[in-house]
């Protein structure tokens, strides 16, 4: 179901400059990138729940963060941290540094959703394309490389030193490209992060990503209220804007 909100799609289309895409889930499959990255490294260990189990960390982790409890820390530390913790569980720990470090790296190696790239491409004939997430700059950089992401500018919250939802992260864009937050649309399969990006005044698109967790723990993806669109991919949402 791909819908515009019900004010009029030619004034969205107007007064938005700049598409800012949350990146895990909403751009790159993380979920099936790990379980391929697994089942050619370590065939013996169950990828799912690995995959699973080492994203589930990424909110208590980015929580320490937020709370002060650690300072500031990036993504690719927080990832490490996780990693090192997550070992024991599926009789990893004999994995010497060298090993543990190129594997916390396949966060850099992440796979785009089928529809990404060539989405992404017709979307900056018309509007300025970024990335919006909580991976450092480092890592998003590396993997819009190895992805083919094709990003006019890579905005981390490394940038603003915030992690989402902090407003500091979302107004952040608007402050970059000097536009006003309305001016922004947010575009992500996370209705959370629209959440926290609407009461900055950014626009908001919702993609559906029924698939971010794998085939056996699929996605509610119905439509909730406040998204200006809500569409099935980034074709959809190219479609709507008119590229």
């Amino acid at each position: 179901m791909d819908t515009p909100h019900p004010e009029s799609l030619d004034d969205l289309k107007a007064s938005t400059h700049v598409l800012a895409f949350d990146i895990f889930g909403t751009v790159v499959d993380w979920h099936g990138s790990i379980v391929r990255e697994m089942q050619g490294l370590y065939p013996s260990v169950d990828g799912n729940a690995f995959a699973l189990a080492w994203r589930a960390g990424y909110q208590p982790a980015m929580a320490r963060v937020r709370s002060g409890e650690l300072g500031w820390t990036r993504i690719d530390e927080l990832h490490r941290l996780i990693l090192d913790d997550l070992l024991p569980r599926f009789d990893l720990m004999y994995l010497g540094d060298a090993e543990r470090v190129h594997l916390n790296r396949v966060w850099h190696r992440l796979d785009a959703w089928p529809d990404s790239v060539a989405g992404l491409q017709r979307l900056k004939q018309k509007f300025t394309i970024c990335s919006l997430s909580n991976g450092n700059l480092g890592l998003l950089t590396n993997m819009a490389k190895h992805a083919g992401l094709p990003w006019d500018c890579v905005l981390s919250a490394e940038v603003f030193r915030a992690y989402k939802p902090d407003p500091a992260a979302y107004l952040g864009v608007s402050d970059v490209f000097d536009v006003q937050p309305h001016q922004v649309m947010l575009c992500a399969a996370h209705h959370d992060d629209l959440e926290g990006a609407r009461a900055c005044g950014l626009r908001t698109a919702y993609i559906e990503r029924p698939l971010e967790f794998g085939a056996s723990k699929p996605k509610d993806v119905s439509p909730q209220s406040g998204n200006d669109l809500h569409v099935r991919d980034i074709h959809a949402l190219a479609d709507l804007l008119g590229c």
